[in-house]
């Protein structure tokens, strides 16, 4: 660990298999071990517990952050149309229902080496081209709003499709030459940008502000101190949703919608707006 940290100035590490390495007080130790070597500079340890678990990292936990299991397979079970749970979406989007702490106590992901790439779960699903392209965009924006630390397993951000295998199976890059595949790669950016930028997604400051289970709509804010705020309302249904309506805005005055490039204007009695089958809205107070 300290040649790694000292040679190549990595910034964290991710330890595999924690759960059957069950040894808190060496994982305690090697944690102490790396952040004395990084000294000044901040060093991130995650723990690959599966299931998550709140005791590794919170208060006498020796990890800074662990892998968020639960979110991938609820996030992956609707935005593939498998379920509808609101309880069970906000468990994952707000970690701190199921315990944790913060925002770096988690790491959220839509898929991993672990796992089939997200084309591949929607593939099996009959769900291709415009409409796969559509709900994966709908995970993106969930992925990088929710409270904890997103992690992009590589290819996902521009439609990787290969299945987990064990043979090689390199990055398909002239993948981007495709518009749906471009598509998606400059939505990943739009949104990273966002992430970087606006510091309300830094914290794990998020309220729930509408849920219609109906309609399978979900809404939420998150907010700093300095007034940063972002809502995202996210509709799981395959309905055209015209004109609807999602009252409780944080506060009125100019929304910018950020995957859009457009302005909206909240009143008291929050906004208007058209929402697509399986897409979400990423509104950014100006």
């Amino acid at each position: 660990m300290r040649f790694w940290i000292e040679e190549y100035h990595i910034d964290g590490i991710r330890y595999d298999a924690a759960r059957q390495l069950g040894n808190y007080d060496f994982m305690h130790w090697i944690v102490q071990e790396t952040k004395k070597t990084a000294g000044a500079k901040p060093f991130y340890n995650v723990a690959e517990h599966i299931p998550e678990t709140t005791s590794i990292t919170n208060v006498d936990g020796p990890m800074d952050g662990c892998w968020h299991d639960s979110f991938y397979h609820t996030i992956k079970a609707h935005i593939c149309g498998d379920t509808f749970d609101l309880e069970n979406l906000k468990d994952v989007i707000d970690c701190k229902r199921q315990g944790f702490l913060g925002a770096t106590n988690v790491v959220n992901y839509l898929t991993n080496h672990d796992h089939h790439h997200l084309m591949v779960e929607l593939g099996d699903r009959n769900i291709f081209a415009e409409e796969a392209f559509k709900r994966a965009k709908l995970g993106v924006a969930i992925l990088l709003t929710s409270v904890g630390v997103p992690l992009i397993w590589m290819g996902e951000e521009f439609g990787e499709y290969k299945p987990k295998q064990q043979e090689s199976a390199k990055i398909d890059w002239q993948l981007l030459g495709n518009d749906l595949n471009s598509s998606l790669f400059e939505y990943y950016k739009g949104l990273i940008q966002l992430r970087k930028n606006n510091h309300a997604l830094y914290t794990e400051n998020i309220d729930f502000i509408h849920e219609n289970h109906e309609a399978k709509v979900l809404a939420y804010s998150r907010w700093n101190e300095e007034g940063s705020r972002v809502v995202v309302v996210a509709n799981f249904s395959e309905n055209f949703l015209a004109g609807y309506h999602v009252p409780n805005f944080p506060c009125g005055g100019t929304w910018h919608e950020w995957t859009g490039d457009y302005d909206v204007e909240a009143g008291d009695d929050g906004i208007m707006t058209d929402i697509g089958p399986y897409e979400a809205k990423v509104f950014v107070w100006q």
